[in-house]
């Protein structure tokens, strides 16, 4: 069998997995039963029982000694029916219904003595129109699988085409399996190009490191001096009052030791609304979904009485992929930024998000992948370090939360003909960070996952509702009281 290092930026969040913490991340979609297949559910499940051929990561098992591997699985040796679960909601299904059972999902540590993921088909959803609709949530690894790589496998796995028929599911598809998407050669070459080789473990690191020197000594300084100013200012204290750093943001709710239960919730508004309000505030989508997060938690904590005098920070992900391919495994950085939970007004919150999310790309060094694979590992050593060590939520957090935006499908996507409807992503939580908050954008709209812990973060829904208030706060206060929805 094919034995493949573990990069150790990947193989961090295996180490740092606990019953408590499982690392992994997930994918709620919801999709429209056709009207002329009633039976279109089960008959999808009795043939994805039939394919068993599988495609990288779902071929993977973790093995932990001698070094960090994955071990490649002959297909004969993968247990289907252990990974493909089929459930069903009582009727009639509600949206709270799907929520719920998803929370009790996504809390499961999945088995190592498996390829780590988990297809699960769910029926019995009804809309509010009394249509039809079923679910399909998946969940991987996070060692095997970032938001961005995830969301370029499921463009391979969907279709553009509402006509295609046979499609084969994820696990067939997977990093190098064949394009479903449907898409011309020109628009999904891209897409299809493949990665290249794995940095591999922690001899690939250190080749990353060299190339990146190697490329000039410029790269390796600006790697050092980003890493030196940042860690610096967590030494000795903030100069600037809208940056953020590593370890000076405020102790909150959010940031104590957590417990194995999770609550899910979701929002979404349209895409065109939350660009009008980027224009009109000189920003950009990001920096609006950073407000509407800083907004919603405000509120929240206000009304709990733990609204700290500090304002929160946010740990943002960013894509660091040199090409569009699904490759296995994480290529991302991290930003830090200031979430104005300590501002009242929604646009001085606004110009507060802006000025600390520029500060923060302008501290990012100026290196390609395998030199940015460098700076984030080094970057983000004292984080896991403690989630490896088991001692996270003790002292003073890293961040508040972790708030992501993954750029999903600009077109709808289809399923042997069953569209997909909304998207939300799942994430996982930390001890000393309880709540995670990512979107994915799809077919016009931003649609957002809210992953918390289920004592941590009592009545996580409001924190979604306030977000949407938020939102609307802030479209007042830029004269844009008729944005759309």
């Amino acid at each position: 069998m094919a034995r493949k290092l573990i990069k150790v930026n990947d193989s961090a969040w295996l180490f740092a997995e606990t019953y408590r913490t499982p690392m992994q991340v997930g994918m709620l979609a919801t999709f429209r039963v056709p009207e002329d297949r009633p039976t279109f559910v089960a008959d999808l499940v009795a043939r994805w029982r039939e394919v068993r051929q599988f495609e990288a990561p779902y071929n993977y098992l973790f093995r932990k000694t001698p070094v960090p591997t994955w071990v490649e699985l002959p297909d004969d040796e993968i247990d289907l029916d252990y990974h493909l679960r089929h459930s069903a909601l009582p009727a009639p299904g509600s949206q709270r219904e799907l929520g719920v059972l998803v929370s009790r999902l996504h809390s499961q540590k999945m088995d190592r003595r498996y390829p780590l993921w988990e297809a699960h088909v769910i029926e019995g959803l009804m809309d509010d129109d009394g249509a039809p609709r079923w679910s399909l949530y998946f969940k991987a690894h996070h060692s095997q699988v970032d938001g961005v790589g995830g969301i370029r496998l499921l463009r391979r796995m969907l279709s553009v085409d509402p006509e295609a028929r046979d499609m084969l599911p994820a696990w067939a598809v997977g990093a190098h399996g064949p394009d479903q998407s449907g898409l011309p050669p020109k628009e999904r070459s891209r897409a299809v190009e493949k990665a290249p080789a794995s940095s591999g473990g922690p001899g690939g690191l250190l080749g990353s490191a060299l190339g990146a020197v190697g490329g000039g000594v410029r790269a390796g300084t600006s790697i050092a001096g980003s890493l030196a100013r940042t860690y610096a200012e967590t030494a000795v204290g903030i100069v600037d009052a809208d940056r953020a750093a590593p370890f000076r943001a405020p102790k909150s709710i959010f940031n104590g030791r957590i417990h194995t239960p999770r609550r899910f919730a979701t929002q979404h508004y349209s895409i065109e609304r939350m660009r009008r309000l980027a224009k009109a505030a000189d920003g950009s989508l990001n920096d609006v979904f950073l407000a509407v997060v800083g907004g919603a938690l405000r509120r929240y904590l206000e009304e709990r009485g733990a609204l700290p005098s500090e304002s929160l920070t946010a740990n943002v992900p960013m894509s660091v992929r040199a090409h569009e391919g699904a490759r296995v495994g994480n290529a991302v950085t991290f930003l830090r930024a200031r979430l104005g939970t300590d501002v009242a007004d929604p646009k001085e919150r606004m110009d507060a998000i802006r000025a600390s999310t520029q500060l923060a790309k302008d501290r990012l060094p100026a290196v390609g992948q395998g030199g940015m694979e460098v700076y984030t590992a080094v970057l983000m050593a004292p984080f896991l370090g403690q989630a490896m060590l088991g001692v996270g939520g003790r002292g003073r957090p890293d961040s508040n939360l972790v708030v992501s935006n993954v750029p999903g499908p600009a077109e709808p996507r289809y399923l042997d003909g069953s569209r997909m409807e909304e998207i939300y992503p799942v994430s996982l939580l930390f001890n000393g960070q309880a709540l995670n908050i990512t979107a994915v954008s799809y077919a016009g709209e931003f649609n957002i996952g809210f992953t918390g812990c289920r004592d941590s973060v009592p009545s996580l829904q409001r924190i979604a509702v306030y977000a949407g208030e938020a939102l609307e706060q802030l479209e007042a206060t830029y004269g844009l009281v008729d944005a759309g929805d």
